[in-house]
This record gives C-alpha cells, structure tokens and sequence, in this order.
C-alpha cells in the first residue's frame, strides 16, 4: 500500500466514524473518490470504517437512512450529487425532518470550474452541475441547518458539529455542501474526538410540581400522543405514567410510531370525539398538532405540553393552547411527573376503571368491524389487516405503513403492542419501500412488514429498491392494498364538489389506475416472491407462502386486490 496522504475524503470519513457512523448511505456522484479512496484504503489495510452502501436512486439512499435511524435513533450519512441528486432527494430528506431523524446529508460543487489551481474537477460541473449560489441554499427550507464547508482546514469540525446538531432535539437531517476541490485539498491530519451522547434536560421541579397537583386531582384526564414512543423509553415512561395513574389514551391518526399497547385498559383508540370535551386535563405528550381544524378546542379542559420541544420550528402553523408546558426529555419528565403524582395520592385505580369501559366499548366495536369484513364477498382491507395482525403477531414483526385511505385499517386492525413496531412514511409518497429496508438493516433478522396502496407503490422507484434489498440481504414482506385507484383524490373531490359535474357524469379524473401493470412482477426480474390474490379462500395459503419466502431470506411481493 502507498503512505496514507491525508485530504478532504478522508477527513469527512473520519468525521463520520468519529460521530458514530456504522453506515454510509450514498446515491454515487462523481465527486466522492476522494471519500471512495479513503474507504478503500481503509478496507484494504483492515481499518474498522462504516459499511458504505452504493444506492441507485437518491430516494432509496435517504429513505434507507431514515429507517435505520428511527430503529437505531442514531445520526445517520448520506452522499448524494451535486444539486440534482439533492434535488432528486429533497423528499426523501423532507420526509426525515418530520420523521426527526437525524441524519448529515452531503453533496457537491466546484468553485473553480476547472480554472484554479489543483485538479481539474471536469467539465461536468462547469456545464451541467452548476446552480447560482450553490448547493447549501437550496437545501435550508427542508432542512434543520445547511451550510457549505469552505475550506479543508474546517471540514472536520464542521462533519461533526452538523452530526451533533442533526442529533439534538428537534432531531432531524442537516445539510452540507462539500466542494469537490475541498474533498481533493492535501490536508493535515486532525486531532480526533469521539462525539459523545448529548446530555438530557429534566423539567424543573416546581413545573412538574404545579402539573402533579392538577393530575392528582383531575377527575378525567387524557393524553393524546403522535410520537412518545420515538423518544428511547417514551412507550414505558408512558405506559407507566397512563396505566398507574388512570389516564386515558388516545393515539390520533396522527401518529406516527407505536406509543402504547393496543391492549392497554387505557387506551381509547384513535378518534378524539367525544373524549376531549369531557375531559378535564389534557396531556400532549409529543403531539405536534392535536385538533383538526387547529381552532378546535376542548370544552373545559387545561391544557398541558409535555415535548422537549414543543414549537417546532419546522411547522409552519400550530395551535397548542397550552396552559403549562414541561419541556424536560421525555422519558424523564414522564417518570418525574409519574413519582410526584404517585406521592400526592388519589383513587387512580378507580379513575383507570373508569377508562377501562371505554376501551371495552372500543375493542368490541373493532371486533364487530373484523367480523363483519372476515364475512363479506371478496377482500375487505379490515380482513387483509386482520389476516396480517396474526402475522405480526406469530414474527413479531415490525411493520411500516404508507398506506392513505386505508390508514386507520393498518393502524386500528394491526396494531402495536410493543415499542419500534410500526412506523408510518412522513413525507411525501414513493419513499416507503426504502424507509421499510432501513428499518430492516437495524432490526437484522427481525421480520419487517411494509403496507403500501397501489398507487403509493407506484410512487416509488420499485426497481432500485427491490435491487437495494437483493444486493444486501434484506428481505421484507411487501403488501398491497390494491383497488386500482386513488381513492384518496376522490375523496378530497367529493368533499369540495359532492354534487359537481365529476359525480353527475361519472368523470373522476386524477382516480383512476385501471391500467397498472401486474404490481407483484416487479419482484421476477430479482428472483423474489410474487403473487396476486383477489380471492379470499386463497388468502390464507398465499400469505403463508410470502411469509416462508421471506424468512428463507428473499423480498415476497403480495399484489391483494380489496374491494373498497
């Protein structure tokens, strides 16, 4: 081997690795050699470095990087190209600041086009790659923080520093642009420093004092939750705090991860009406947007935000009405809040029994639904989700939804029972089958179910994906609540115009996927499992097959077609 020469490629590997990286998620562009050549290097001397994934299609990359940090919840990377790989990926990207994942997103430019000194960088970046002001601008509103890395001289500390802002609270993808010139600067060798956990903030107790007092003495109070239980220990923080002090939850169709067993005496499901006006204290406990429209308020209820941060900035409207916040870390302030209302005393058995008649109501209610739809003609999507919580169930699986209309099927009829075991896409469409890879890379032999409409599906770029999951082993059972169109556009028409000119001449345009291919054959040029069903007595035997096919190491493709 030559003598290491260090540059700005190694420089930003060592960055990463220095930030905890294990794994580099990159959609290639031509100004990573000098991140390539380090890489090698260090793969041929027998170097620990992060496992460095070659992607093709920057929305695999970024989705990918987004699923693996809400399983691992640490700081992820990601190389794209110059502006259009950022551009390409900017969903993707978007889609991680609401998820809050974080995650250093990296591209290029030249600065000198090919008339400075040094190499020459090619004449792409002078004809084709180029964009008035360069890259950083156009990532800042879909991005925590964005900057341009100006000089090798800086280009170590500044990897670092956006890692550790991307992983502090509101968690979320920062951006640097990394010239190519910069990446190929000689550089000195820089004086390394593991990054280190960030520290917890914990509320000040005479807050939490004046929040117990209210709990200890509410007579029906209730959490509505979007997002505990992304938070490390938030679903037992909050399973403890509900369950022992009798506090009815509601988990909205809002949310976003598993905060609360399904099968808790306290949970009431995920409709607000008619829980909040009757309610006497309200807890949003991470809970970004409670009531739709935001000017929708409880009747008699105080109002109390518990979130590290409960303005998020990133959000371009929202209305919390709050008379008290606790803004410590979550599991902490839940388990300081729990321990002082405990010590102030009350019938809180009595107050969860109360609750316990009205998740009875609810989980009798969701039975009628599933045995009605388990009788009906063809698939109702309730029967596939009922057919699919028993897979779950029997692999413990981790399920990843980005499914619409039937949204509220895979969240009421699946289900959650423990913590990390749903995930719904934030964002726009096309990402999920990515999001649904990464989760499976962090959760290794774990069993990962992904739930996608038809027309979600064809949102994303399906042969990149499935190519990513034969490449690297990581298989997942995909399943597709197909009815051949977008039933949510004609919901979103029917509402503005429910007797207009669409429905008196049948014309509902922006609806209609009749002419799909085959959604499962995309799976036959990988050799991986595929199938349709539109019959329900075959149900059982073609999910049992997908499901053997996936554990014997192969993406299954499940094309179901549902009647509504």
């Amino acid at each position: 081997m030559t003598a290491k020469k260090y540059d700005g490629g190694e420089l930003l590997i060592e960055a990463f690795d220095d930030l905890g990286v294990d794994v580099i998620f990159s959609s290639p562009g031509s100004e990573w050699a000098p991140a390539w050549e380090a890489l090698a290097r260090r793969q041929a001397e027998g170097v620990p470095t992060p496992r460095y994934l070659d992607l093709m299609h920057e929305t695999v990359a970024v989705g990918m990087a987004t699923g693996y940090g809400l399983v691992t919840r640490r700081v992820q990377a990601v190389l794209l190209h110059a502006t259009p790989g950022l551009l390409q990926g900017s969903m993707a990207v978007h889609g991680a600041l609401l998820a809050g994942v974080g995650m250093v997103v990296t591209s290029s430019e030249s600065t000198t086009y090919g008339d400075g000194p040094g190499q020459d960088p090619g004449g792409q970046w002078y004809r084709n790659l180029s964009i008035v002001g360069g890259t950083h601008p156009v990532a800042e509103p879909w991005t925590k923080w964005s900057q341009q890395a100006p000089s090798v001289s800086t280009l170590y500390e500044l990897v670092k520093r956006s890692g550790e802002l991307a992983g502090r609270q509101p968690t979320g993808p920062v951006y640097l642009n990394l010239p190519l010139e910069v990446l190929l600067e000689p550089a000195e060798e820089p004086v390394r420093k593991k990054v280190v956990e960030r520290g917890r903030r914990i509320s000040a107790p005479e807050d939490v004092d004046a929040v117990a007092d209210l709990l200890a003495s509410a007579k029906r109070p209730v959490i509505i939750t979007e997002t505990a239980g992304r938070e490390p220990g938030g679903f037992e923080a909050l399973k403890a705090l509900a369950e022992d002090l009798g506090i009815g939850v509601i988990e909205p169709t809002s949310a976003v991860c598993a905060n609360l067993p399904k099968s808790s005496p306290v949970h009431l499901g995920g409709e607000l009406e008619p829980h909040i006006d009757e309610a006497d204290l309200i807890l949003l406990v991470n809970c970004r947007a409670p009531y739709y429209p935001p000017s929708r308020k409880p009747l008699k209820a105080t109002t109390v935000v518990i979130d590290e941060v409960p303005q998020r900035p990133h959000i371009v409207y929202q209305v919390l009405n709050a008379d008290h916040y606790l803004e410590g870390a979550l599991p902490e302030t839940l388990g300081q809040l729990r321990e002082a209302t405990l010590a102030r005393g009350g019938d809180f058995a009595a107050r969860a029994a109360s609750f316990r008649e009205a998740h009875d109501a609810w989980a009798a209610q969701t039975a009628a639904t599933e045995a009605k739809a388990l009788t009906a003609e063809g698939i109702d999507p309730v029967a596939l989700a009922v057919k699919l919580r028993e897979v779950v169930a029997a692999e413990q699986a981790t399920v990843v939804d980005e499914t619409i209309t039937h949204g509220r099927v895979v969240q009421r009829h699946i289900g959650w029972e423990r913590p990390d075991s749903f995930f719904y896409v934030q964002g726009g469409l096309g990402q999920g089958i990515a999001v649904a890879l990464g989760v499976k890379l962090a959760v290794e032999d774990g069993f990962v179910l992904f739930t996608v409409g038809d027309g979600a599906y064809l949102y994303n770029p399906i042969v990149q994906s499935l190519l990513a999951s034969k490449d690297f082993g990581l298989p997942v059972l995909i399943v597709i609540f197909n009815n051949k169109k977008y039933l949510s556009m004609k919901m979103n028409h029917l509402r503005f115009y429910p007797q207009g000119a669409a429905v008196q001449t049948n014309n509902h345009l922006g609806v209609d996927l009749s002419s799909q291919p085959e959604l499962s054959a995309f799976a036959a040029p990988f050799d991986m499992f595929a199938a349709e069903v539109d019959d329900p007595a075959g149900l059982n035997r073609i999910l049992a097959e997908a499901v053997a096919a996936v554990k014997s190491g192969t993406t299954a493709v499940l094309n179901v077609a549902v009647t509504r």
